[in-house]
């Protein structure tokens, strides 16, 4: 089974600037939907380790431009930081993993790997005597 590592609740209003993650189950996938507003595809990294999908959206924006004859009032800077963490199991491997990032939705498909216990062999111990 698919974990997060936090579970939200979805109010059924989407802001501008909200970020939402779905999680939905197939019989052979689970499909995360991450809508990340403000973020290009350079922007995020996924990476698996141990067991655990690591999803990063980072970015910096910094816009000034350099007119003389402007006076300013404010400028603003932008610096924003995501990050999801999520358990597919050990068996996944980095090309089991699909992903796709379009209109700010990123998709991950992960395959469904039972996570089967490994048989152990007899192990006795030596009895002295």
């Amino acid at each position: 089974m698919l974990l997060p590592d936090l579970f939200g609740q979805s109010t059924g209003i989407r802001s501008v600037n909200e970020m939402f993650t779905d999680i939905s189950e197939t019989d052979n996938s689970y499909q995360i939907d991450m809508d990340l507003p403000g973020f290009s595809k350079d922007d995020i990294r996924a990476e698996l380790s141990n067991g655990y999908l690591i999803v990063r959206a980072s970015r910096t924006s910094q816009r000034e431009e350099h007119m003389e004859s402007r006076t300013y009032i404010t400028k603003e800077r932008y610096t924003g930081h995501y990050q999801r963490t999520f358990f597919v199991g050990h068996k996944i491997t980095e090309e089991d993993i699909k992903a796709r990032f379009r209109n700010g939705l990123l998709t991950l498909t992960i395959p469904k790997r039972e996570e089967k216990p490994e048989v152990e062999g007899k192990k006795y111990i030596a009895i002295e005597g």
